[in-house]
């Protein structure tokens, strides 16, 4: 077998801004050109997706870029296909990339007769013949347990740090805001990062996508609060939240969340709330709606991820990358260190 020489990657449709941006980011520190493997993946007329790979890659250690999102079931399929494609072509190794893994939130028995697809699906990505699994914020950490391969996880909060710290510049007045007791470690860890008190936001539900009621554990009276979380979905809870805040006394509410999916009526809801920003990242492509609504700003997780990528590919450390001092260099003066 040839030795593993360059790592190469190849995109499903599921995020190819981003993966363009991982490529141009690896080219970058590679100081050589670094490209997206010529594929066409696409459907037939009833629905099948087909994949052909156009390039040799044979003994290559190939990196395939697809999150698992909307359309979940059409993205994971889109994963699969090329995993088989890559692997009856003799590629040496194959880590999936998945920015946003979809099925995450499935990562329990909430009731008798309930699947854990999230079990099912991390069965599926590794029966298909994938080696590692890279991905970003997980919705429950103990996802990882479900596969019997490596899998890295990054995190948000270093970015968010970095990216709070250089918008807010004076500190002493912002508190992180968990929007629910399970969030509680995520918001703590990014509190610790910038130096910040922590409060949270007790909900009760009356059934899922609904809140029957809040409670404010801490005082966020004259507070600048940010809340974090790692999905937004129809953001009726994350707008909620920000009207409790700012009726107990918040002077102001920003969220910072790792996934972005916005579905339904999501954008028109952050658009009327008393939010006055939205940080997500781009582990979700964005819908023209996302990209045209003024209180949405989009942080690039590209310099992460092809950061990642190469670590993993060096055989070096992934975890470095949780390191402040790590990312200030990956991310090159887009936000300046205070």
């Amino acid at each position: 077998m040839p030795s593993i020489i360059e790592p190469k990657l190849i995109s499903g449709n599921a995020n190819l801004p981003l993966a363009r941006a991982v490529a141009r980011r690896m080219s970058m520190h590679r100081g050589m050109s670094v490209g997206l493997v010529d594929a066409r993946v696409e459907r037939f007329n009833d629905g099948e997706i087909f994949v052909e790979v156009f390039e040799n890659v044979r003994g290559e250690d190939m990196f395939i870029i697809q999150s698992t999102s909307r359309p979940a079931n059409d993205n994971l399929m889109e994963l699969l296909v090329i995993t088989d494609a890559l692997r009856r072509s003799s590629a040496a190794r194959i880590t999936a990339v998945i920015p946003y893994f979809g099925y995450a939130r499935q990562d329990r028995r909430t009731k008798a007769r309930t699947p854990i697809s999230a079990k099912l699906v991390a069965n599926l990505i590794h029966e298909a013949g994938i080696e590692r699994v890279l991905t970003m914020d997980l919705h429950a950490a103990q996802i990882q347990g479900f596969f019997d391969i490596p899998v890295d996880n990054l995190y948000a909060s270093p970015v968010f740090a970095l990216d709070i710290k250089h918008h807010f510049k004076d500190m002493s007045d912002v508190m992180v805001v968990s929007p629910d007791v399970g969030g509680v470690a995520r918001a703590r860890e990014l509190a610790t990062r910038i130096n910040a008190p922590l409060a949270i936001v007790d909900k009760r539900r009356e059934k899922p996508g609904e809140v029957a009621e809040m409670t404010i554990i801490g005082d966020v009276t004259g507070k600048r609060c940010i809340i974090v979380d790692d999905i937004a979905d129809t953001a009726g809870t994350l707008c909620k939240a920000a009207e409790v805040l700012i009726e107990n006394g918040a002077t102001e509410v920003h969220s910072y969340i790792s996934h972005g999916v916005l579905s339904g009526p999501a954008v028109e809801r952050i658009s009327s709330s008393v939010m006055k920003s939205l940080v997500i990242t781009d582990s979700i492509e964005p819908t023209e709606a996302v990209k045209a609504c003024p209180q949405i700003r989009i942080v690039p997780t590209a310099p992460m991820f092809a950061q990642a990528i190469l670590n993993i590919w060096n055989g070096t450390s992934v975890s470095s990358l949780f390191d402040h001092e790590t990312l200030v260099p990956i991310y090159e003066g887009m936000y300046q260190a205070s």
